[in-house]
């Protein structure tokens, strides 16, 4: 990721904070969005840290002794997406799409041509433009028209062949959760079709599939910081502390050998979804 990009995930993080108290749901919220723009940022940067990550630095006691971690496999789109996907004809009428969109309640459906290729994606805003228009109470003037060409242009539509938004932006089935999150996020859509190497619609995904994919609940947290970090990579028995994560913030709690903590602590700062960690232990020597 660039760092122009890298600010710019940022910034839209920055935005999602409103200046007056949060509620406990808003704070939820946000926690939830920076954790998915953080798992976004990284999967941007994966490429070019790949080389880094075989280096060999021994970040924890024998290492040479411990098995090597297995990390749960990475979600691909087809674990996540729907099926089957909702779509609609090139030449369904403007209010059949209309009424797609509300009986299904999604915000936008791939248009496809009679072999199920993908022709693009009409969403409510392609409606809009048609709709306000229809419903203004006096024509536009010319001045209006100039300004607004490609709302009127898309306005005299009435098919979704000739309303839908082209071409359309679309993933596989075998592509990364965290790629398509970053898809969805650079184009600033809601909804993904899911095509097969011939582009022929094979399901849908949207950024809330996505997000519950790449944000793991606060119990898988806790979990891994019991199973691999302690027993795993410092055996050390989970018992012997007291390991609480709520959204994101993980609490550790015990006794042990003050040399090791701050090796510890680090670690459970790299497991993903970890957005801050408090360290509650006592050293012993």
């Amino acid at each position: 990721m660039s760092d122009f990009e890298r600010h710019a995930v940022e910034e839209e993080a920055r935005r999602a904070v409103p200046d007056r108290a949060p509620t406990s749901w808003e704070e939820h919220r946000q926690n939830m969005l920076r954790r998915y723009l953080g798992a976004v940022a990284t999967a941007a940067s994966s490429k070019t840290g790949e080389q880094a990550v075989g280096s060999g630095k021994a970040t924890s006691p024998r290492s040479e002794d411990r098995p090597p971690a297995q990390p749960p496999a990475a979600p691909r789109v087809r674990d996540v997406m729907s099926v089957p996907a909702v779509s609609v004809p090139g030449d369904a009428p403007f209010l059949d799409v209309a009424h797609t969109l509300s009986r299904e309640h999604v915000s936008a459906v791939p248009v496809t041509d009679a072999d199920d290729h993908v022709l693009g994606v009409v969403s409510e805003s392609d409606l809009l433009a048609k709709a306000a228009v229809t419903a203004a109470s006096r024509p536009a003037g010319p001045i209006s028209r100039l300004r607004e060409h490609r709302l009127y242009e898309k306005s005299r539509g009435e098919t979704a062949a000739t309303l839908m938004t082209f071409p359309a932006i679309s993933v596989r089935p075998g592509d990364l959760v965290s790629d398509a999150a970053w898809t969805a996020a650079r184009s600033r859509v809601k909804r993904l079709p899911v095509t097969d190497h011939g582009g022929r619609l094979v399901g849908v995904v949207s950024r809330i599939d996505l997000l519950q994919a790449l944000v793991r609940d606060d119990t898988e947290v806790r979990e891994e910081v019991e199973s691999r970090i302690l027993r795993h990579e410092f055996f050390l028995d989970p018992g012997d502390f007291e390991v609480t994560v709520e959204n994101g913030v993980v609490t550790v709690a015990g006794r042990m050998d003050a040399a090791l903590i701050p090796k510890l602590l680090e670690s459970v700062r790299d497991i993903e979804d970890v957005v801050e960690v408090i360290d509650q232990l006592t050293g012993t020597t």
